[in-house]
């Protein structure tokens, strides 16, 4: 899994939100996961039991009014602070806060999530008004783990954290979610070929967009890191059909941060000074970083690096292969970078696009304006208003070197669908593919 070199925007500590307060706007209710030990993927009854849940509050900003302790304990499978519920009304702060969101991460006891979920229970990606549940879907063998992610959590204080809950079961960790960001995926293990892992992880992301289908939001925004990341994108959307293929996204923002901090080097500037980067295609080694449409400064890329061969060769090399060297290097693969990724893919959607810039995303290519093939899931240049959705970018150019570069990724994106047919309701599968194109960090 590649990561990416950006660093997230950090919410300034403010008086509104001192230790002498955070306390009492914290309620939780929490429940033992003895009950919650199954493995079955399948639809089943919701009830109580069938989860671990820490809630703070409803789904209303506001809590009710607080609870007698007495009470708290006569709740079953109930614990520490997470049996209390405070009264929210006395606190000034919670005035201005907006409607509470449901966040859902796969996952949710693995490395990126490790990073990831602090950040967003920060305030850091959503902002420092917007109060939100996190649920937390984990595995048979991990569940344990997600209890002690739990306890880090509430050992954290974060104010804007107003619920909890942890599970293994989609049809229960789903139910509600706005956003769902699906990273959990089995990684790539010696001599495993690569249409297996297609197999394997695709049925996970199918089993997921039936749930998200049953029991999320309408209007829930999925973001897919999980590798092959594109296809298993293109998988969870063919099986959520009453949620719009729109809202579905596979994660390229961390090769567009990795290719942004290629130029800046070369150019000799600092990495802000980059914009109007897009990685087109697959997230794989034949992803595209387009420095024909990037900026640096103002300015066109070509006319601040004139090494035409360097750009090319080289900077598409290092894009591609920086996962693998920072494996090298350290002997893990990049969690903390692509959990930072993650947040600039989620801000991109929330925060207006500034004016002239795009950012990179895998989304659907149903009636896009580049005569890319229709029915896959390939990373273009998007603008977003700020609302969760985005259009794509039409002032793009091409040349000759970009669009057969662009037409290699997407045959093994076409490649890559025919073997998954099977999954995405369209047939007997075909794996006939072009080669074995995955990325270092996903091995």
């Amino acid at each position: 899994m590649a990561a990416a070199a950006a660093v997230a925007e950090l919410i300034p500590a403010s008086s509104s939100y001192t230790k002498t307060t955070l306390h009492s706007q914290f309620s939780y209710v929490s429940t033992r996961l003895a009950c919650h030990r199954r493995v079955n993927l399948r639809p089943v009854p919701v009830s109580q039991n069938s989860r671990i849940s820490c809630s703070v509050t409803s789904n209303e900003v506001q809590a009710p009014a607080a609870l007698n302790i007495e009470d708290a304990k006569k709740k079953p499978e109930c614990f520490g602070v997470f049996c209390l519920t405070y009264d929210l009304k006395a606190e000034e702060e919670t005035k201005s806060w907006k409607k509470l969101i449901n966040i859902a991460v796969s996952g949710a006891a693995g490395m990126i999530s490790n990073h990831l979920l602090f950040k967003l229970a920060s305030g850091s990606v959503f902002g420092p008004d917007q109060p939100i549940a996190l649920k937390l879907l984990g595995s048979e063998r991990s569940i344990t783990a997600l209890e002690g992610v739990a306890m880090e959590l509430e050992d954290s204080l974060f104010p804007l954290l107003r619920e909890v809950s942890i599970g293994i079961d989609p049809y229960d960790v789903f139910r509600d979610a706005e956003w769902a960001l699906l990273i959990g995926a089995k990684p790539r293990g010696p001599g495993m070929e690569r249409a297996a892992l297609l197999d394997i992880n695709g049925q996970i992301f199918a089993d997921q967009g039936k749930a998200l289908n049953a029991v999320a939001s309408r209007n829930v925004k999925v973001i897919v890191v999980g590798n092959p990341c594109n296809t298993n994108a293109l998988i969870c959307l063919k099986n959520a059909p009453n949620i719009p293929a729109k809202n579905f996204h596979a994660l390229t923002r961390l090769d567009e941060n990795r290719a942004k901090c290629q130029l800046a080097l070369k150019a000799g500037v600092f990495y802000d000074k980059v914009s109007n980067v897009t990685i087109w295609g697959n997230h794989s080694t034949t992803q595209v970083p387009d420095f024909l449409n990037a900026k640096i400064d103002g300015s066109p890329v070509k006319e601040v690096i004139k090494d035409t061969n360097w750009l090319e060769e080289e900077f598409t090399e290092k894009v591609q292969t920086r996962g693998g060297v920072l494996i090298k290097k350290w002997g893990r693969s990049s969690a903390a970078s692509t959990a930072v990724s993650i947040v600039d893919a989620i801000r991109s959607l929330v925060t207006p696009t500034p004016d002239g810039d795009w950012f990179s995303t895998g989304v659907y290519t149903a009636g896009n304006p580049y005569g890319i093939s229709d029915d896959i899931v390939f990373s273009m240049p998007c603008r977003s208003k700020g609302d969760g959705d985005y259009e794509l970018v039409k002032d793009v150019v091409f040349d000759d070197y970009l669009w057969n570069r662009i037409k290699k990724t997407e045959a093994e994106l076409l490649a890559e669908k025919k073997c998954v047919a099977h999954l995405t309701g369209e047939g007997i599968a075909v794996c006939d593919l072009p080669g074995d194109t995955m990325l270092p960090g996903e091995m």
